[in-house]
């Protein structure tokens, strides 16, 4: 029998250099079938995570262990495997730009599978549809807007029907309606496939409003919260109150951590 968690990471630490920690020992489950979204400023490691669960890097401590199998970054063929079960929405797009929108979500297809040609059309233009752009099915990226390569990206990230899908930053760059049709199809999508969602973002309002479960990260790689969209925001911890409401003032600071301004413009204070 499957276990309810599909993701788990267990006690990771990560830093991209020896001065400055991403990820601080920090332990998680993502429950299969659900939708959760992890919340936090920029830095904090929310795209990190994500990396590492893609076997894109190796934690520097701990683990990552996807359907009960710890992802190994120096096993290509077991990577390649586990990658053919999930679907990622970079946060950037990511989309060929030499191909036209149909081949950028035929793709995947066309890679992991021996779909006849007929077959692959149909799937293609049915997750156009689902973003609203069958019709832009012709068009080279160049000729596209920035939110409309971001709804391709999506359309390309669901095209194999992936077990676990991995959004990061799905809402940048969209206008109100997008993001509000975006938002509703991560959430149809997880209920009606029976996916697991993974989702990074700096967008309360439409993330507490699709997920199951929160998961809220600081700078130096902290949880600072964890539970359902209703429990944090009833949460009465200053950081986490600070943070899905939106207020300037509070522990979470603007300004990265500097020296005095006056000693970087060699001043003395009297």
């Amino acid at each position: 029998m499957a276990s309810d968690t599909l993701i788990e990471i267990d006690h990771v630490t990560f830093g991209y250099d020896a001065g400055r920690t991403i990820l601080s020992d920090i332990s998680l489950n993502f429950a299969r079938g659900k939708v959760t979204s992890i919340l936090g400023g920029s830095g904090c490691g929310k795209t990190t995570l994500l990396r590492l669960i893609g076997g894109v890097y190796k934690p520097g401590g701990g683990r990552v262990v996807f359907d009960g199998e710890a992802i190994n970054t120096q096993d290509k063929e077991q990577l390649y495997r586990l990658r053919r079960r999930l679907g990622m929405l970079f946060q950037f797009g990511a989309l060929f730009t030499d191909l036209s929108v149909f081949d950028n979500v035929a793709f995947p297809l066309r890679e992991h599978t021996t779909l006849p040609e007929a077959m692959i059309r149909d799937i293609v233009l049915m997750k156009l549809n689902a973003v609203g752009l069958r019709g832009a099915a012709a068009l080279r990226i160049s000729e596209v807007s920035g939110g409309m390569a971001r709804r391709i990206a999506l359309a390309r990230a669901i095209a194999l029907d992936p077990e676990l899908i991995m959004y990061d930053e799905p809402f940048a760059g969209l206008d109100l309606i997008s993001m509000g049709v975006a938002a509703k199809l991560i959430r149809t999508l997880n209920d009606v496939t029976g996916a697991t969602s993974l989702v990074v973002s700096h967008d309360v309002p439409e993330c507490m409003a699709i997920s199951d479960y929160v998961v809220l990260l600081a700078n130096g790689g902290r949880i600072v919260a964890q539970g359902t969209p209703q429990q944090l925001m009833a949460s009465t911890d200053p950081e986490t109150r600070q943070f899905v409401r939106g207020e300037p003032d509070g522990p979470v600071k603007f300004h990265y951590p500097a020296p005095e301004i006056a000693a970087d413009f060699g001043l003395t204070c009297r």
